[in-house]
């Protein structure tokens, strides 16, 4: 007769970086219904913007530890601490612009960062199984239509760079120490958790507080590049999934669907009822609304990047035939979450 305790499962044990950013709550939240033993590892700093994990309703279910990703014994400290089961790295100096400014910092937290993990892994917990958060912006300046994993790379930013840096030295443990180590690499993924350095937030929310005539206008740099816009939701499903295989392996993760900036605001004013039309060219390109005569939109060169990614689409045929995933949130329902998360924030809206 099998005891109770015999027959009750042990929890596994999950490292996430980057905890507290949208990803990172969401996948935690992902975690700890699949009955995992959740560990958030962030800077102490980044303890004080906790507001995604009290919106989730997670911050008393999560073991919070502070980490230090440019600090080796930092990393020492959790796998002296834990048994881990699964590390996912998504934590980074995520913002492509900012990377301009700050390379260095760039490069160490966003590349070097993955090795220092990935050392470790080797030297103390080799059964460890291992999440790199790559990225989309890895492509860069790519000349195909859809990117896939076998796709060149050919990144156009500080970002990008140690993104593939944190890619292929991923890829490079995986096959010269018989890690489990995989990189996900996701293309543009929102949610109503995003930050408000990001384009697609900064949009939603400026609009809305535009239709609730609590701001005039603002400004955009680049408006016709395109992106493949994901929910945030969805993909760390996928992260899950990866870990979850009889082999490691790297996948891409997207819609196949691409839109510009400037499609993706005018989606959002659809769906707020502002009746709108671009007018000029070039740096005088401007949004109005027509029905009160005023502009919403100009354009800005300081927020153009010194190189610019023109187009990204791509290919989730691997994860599909994998990993069973595909997305299930389009950009039409993205947005309306988007939407009406700003909106909750308004209680004297009204329809």
């Amino acid at each position: 007769m099998v005891t109770k305790s015999k027959n009750k499962m042990k929890k596994k044990t999950a490292i996430v970086t980057g905890s507290t950013g949208q990803d990172g709550s969401y996948l935690c939240d992902f975690l700890l219904k699949k009955n995992y033993r959740v560990i958030a590892a962030d800077r102490r700093s980044a303890r004080g913007n906790n507001w995604r994990h009290e919106y989730l309703q997670i911050q008393n279910k999560v073991k919070y530890e502070d980490f230090d990703l440019t600090d080796i014994n930092s990393i020492l400290r959790l796998f002296k601490i834990y048994k881990i089961d699964e590390f996912y790295n998504l934590a980074a100096q995520s913002f492509v612009g900012s990377s301009f400014k700050v390379p260095l910092v760039t490069c160490d937290v966003t590349g070097m960062s993955v090795l220092r993990i990935l050392d470790m892994i080797k030297n103390y917990q080799p059964k460890t199984k291992f999440y790199q958060a790559s990225s989309s912006e890895m492509f860069g300046k790519t000349s195909t239509k859809l990117q896939d994993e076998n796709t060149t790379l050919y990144p156009r930013s500080p970002y990008g760079v140690a993104k593939v840096f944190g890619h292929l030295i991923t890829k490079n443990y995986r096959e010269s120490y018989n890690l489990f180590a995989c990189s996900g690499i996701l293309f543009n993924h929102e949610s109503p958790l995003r930050g408000e350095e990001f384009v697609t937030k900064k949009i939603v929310e400026n609009l809305v507080k535009i239709k609730l005539n609590k701001l005039n206008f603002f400004e955009l740099g680049n408006i016709y590049s395109k992106r493949d816009w994901g929910y945030a939701k969805d993909y760390v499903e996928a992260m899950w999934k990866m870990l979850q295989q009889k082999k490691p392996n790297d996948y891409v993760i997207c819609t196949s669907k691409e839109y510009s900036i400037k499609s993706f605001v005018n989606l959002v004013c659809k769906k707020l009822k502002i009746n709108t039309r671009w007018t000029g060219k070039g740096l005088n390109e401007k949004l109005i609304d027509l029905d009160k005569g005023k502009i919403l939109i100009k354009i800005s060169k300081k927020y153009y990047r010194p190189a610019e990614v023109d187009y990204l689409r791509g290919s989730y045929k691997k994860a599909y035939k994998n990993l069973k995933w595909k997305p299930k949130t389009n950009l039409n329902n993205l947005i309306s979450k988007m939407i009406n998360f700003e909106l909750s924030k308004n209680s004297n809206f009204i329809n």
